[in-house]
């Protein structure tokens, strides 16, 4: 539903105004999987995350007369920081509504960056709802956090970057929510590679994707606090295009424990001396729980995002399994 002549129009347009992350190779999980893994660091990312790679691609898609009235999306927080940092970098404003389960931290940071920013009800459904509103009232352009092809195709970018890395990848392991890195990734690695394995990992608290995948259709999920705060919040029951490319397109989908996301945050810590938020850890977290067979070849874990709240980053490398309660 994206071609790979989008996903190369915006590798031009994002270049300079993204970084191009680096694909470290990981000792401690090659020994552990008995083959190469390597680690795409979109945590070093310039606002914390892949996020932006989708954003700055949409912005810089739209006409200008759109950019003056401005964007509005919602966003679990990542998204909302990048939209929010690509429309000051080319004059445009941004409006970012969020729910009540995002972080502090996240909100602040989006404040920080310009945005107005709207706290609205218990679910990024109910964020999606206050954003049509304004769009309605105000003629904001919306850019939601995963489908749109401009979204997804700046997503794609980072894995145009691991095939430049890694040509022969056999397995590439993606954090999944709406599904539009999943989707871009997968786009781009497959239509160079097609026998490579793309695989989402999500948490179990509220697997919007993987409920929806299975019931062969968008479905409502309820959210619940997760260490993976990131991959909260449904599809959209309007979905147009990441369910259907993530049903196509992934091999499989892994679940897991708040348990499970904890070790992956403290391995990523302890050994690869990264600070990942719990999306961004549930690549390694799935290999440490060993719910990914073992690769023949090269494997890519994608480090989507860093932006923790770093008093309950550091409770979990104090060994604080469950912040929350609950799953273990």
């Amino acid at each position: 539903m994206i071609s790979l002549d989008d996903i190369q129009d915006a590798n031009r347009r994002i270049n300079g105004h993204v970084r191009r992350t680096p694909l470290a190779v990981s000792p401690s999980l090659s020994e552990i999987c008995g083959a190469s893994v390597g680690l795409k660091l979109e945590n070093q990312q310039t606002t914390g995350s892949f996020k932006l790679r989708g954003a700055t691609n949409a912005i810089l898609s739209l006409h200008t007369a759109a950019r003056k009235k401005g964007v509005a999306a919602a966003s679990t927080g990542n998204h909302g920081r990048a939209l929010a940092h690509a429309a000051r970098a080319v004059g445009s404003r941004a409006t970012i509504c969020m729910s009540k389960l995002v972080p502090d931290n996240k909100v602040f940071e989006v404040h920080r960056l310009g945005a107005d920013v709207r706290i609205v009800g218990n679910s990024q459904d109910d964020a999606q709802k206050e954003v049509e509103r304004l769009a309605e009232e105000e003629r904001f352009t919306i850019l939601p956090p995963f489908d749109n092809p401009h979204i997804v195709a700046g997503q794609a970018t980072i894995g145009v970057e691991i095939l430049e890395d890694i040509p022969d990848v056999n397995t590439v392991l993606v954090p999944l929510s709406g599904g539009g890195l999943a989707a871009g990734i997968a786009t781009a690695i497959k239509s160079k590679h097609p026998h490579c394995k793309v695989i989402g990992v999500s948490m179990r608290r509220g697997a919007a994707m993987k409920a929806s995948l299975d019931a062969g259709r968008p479905v409502e999920v309820e959210e619940s606090p997760s260490l993976a705060d990131s991959l909260g919040g449904g599809i959209g029951l309007d979905n147009q295009f990441t369910f259907a490319m993530c049903r196509d397109l992934l091999d499989d989908i892994v679940l897991l424990s708040e348990a499970e996301i904890a070790a992956g945050i403290l391995h990523a810590y302890e050994r690869e001396r990264e600070i990942v938020e719990g999306a961004g850890a549930v690549g390694i977290a799935a290999l440490l729980s060993e719910k990914i067979i073992r690769p023949a070849g090269p494997l890519v874990v994608v480090l989507s995002g860093r932006n923790v709240d770093m008093n309950l980053h550091r409770r979990v490398v104090n060994g604080e399994i469950d912040p929350f309660g609950g799953d273990k």
